[in-house]
């Protein structure tokens, strides 16, 4: 019963990891599209007056940010998706048929686990560092009298999209980070499992010795019988 307990919960947070993890892409994924596959974070700029004669000033893009960087994070975004998606239903079958891990599985899960905690901390680092440095630019440094997110409804004329940049990513760093505690929790689980396995086998163990150690006995007992009647 303990152990379908542990089964249960693990597919429920591989479950809440999937939802996390499809709140994170869906939002990278239209920012890519409305930036028309400009990276947003880490960009770097200024503002700047359009001429000497008119004071209206404009946003000058320096530097935009390392495409690969958004690439890293909706790849990270996708494939914690899919094997969330993966683990879940095979556990969930697990559950219904009352089958389990062996224990090179279980240890084998708990390396995966371990790794695609990792690769999600980063991705949501990356994303927060990124994109405030981003909001630093458009607002220096808190200079400018709009925020942010403010900033969002003005047409920065940078030839992109950008009517929705920060709900996009206030949407994606936090399923970023919601999933990255969800997959802390899968990790725990995957530790508490592989150490029950790692207890059940010692106790395997230790019967089949006693088992062993009691035959031995019985047979020397018998043999010791026979020698005392002759």
């Amino acid at each position: 019963m303990a152990l379908d307990n542990l089964i249960f919960a693990q597919c429920i947070l591989y479950f809440l990891a999937f939802v996390f993890g499809f709140i994170a892409v869906v939002p990278l994924s239209e920012n890519t599209e409305d930036f028309g596959g400009k990276c947003l974070l880490f960009t770097r700029g200024m503002w700047q007056n359009e001429n000497i004669t008119v004071s209206k000033q404009r946003f000058i893009v320096e530097e935009w940010g390392p495409e690969s960087s958004c690439s890293f994070i909706t790849f990270v975004g996708i494939a914690s998706l899919i094997l969330s998606a993966v683990q879940a239903w095979r556990l969930l079958f697990f559950l219904c048929k009352g089958h389990d891990d062996s224990i090179f599985n279980a240890f084998l899960n708990l390396l995966i686990s371990s790794l695609v905690v990792f690769t999600v901390f980063l991705s949501s680092t990356i994303v927060s560092v990124g994109f405030n440095l981003w909001c630093d630019s458009i607002t220096e440094g808190g200079a400018m009298p709009s925020s942010c997110e403010d900033l969002q409804d003005t047409d920065l004329e940078l030839g992109v999209d950008n009517s929705a940049f920060y709900d996009q990513f206030a949407i994606a760093q936090f399923g970023l980070w919601a999933a990255w505690l969800t997959w802390l929790g899968i990790t725990v689980m995957a530790f508490l499992k592989v150490y029950h396995n790692y207890r059940q086998e010692d106790l395997l163990d230790s019967l089949i010795h006693e088992k062993d150690l009691l035959l031995s006995r019985s047979s020397r007992r018998t043999s010791d019988l026979k020698t005392g009647l002759i």
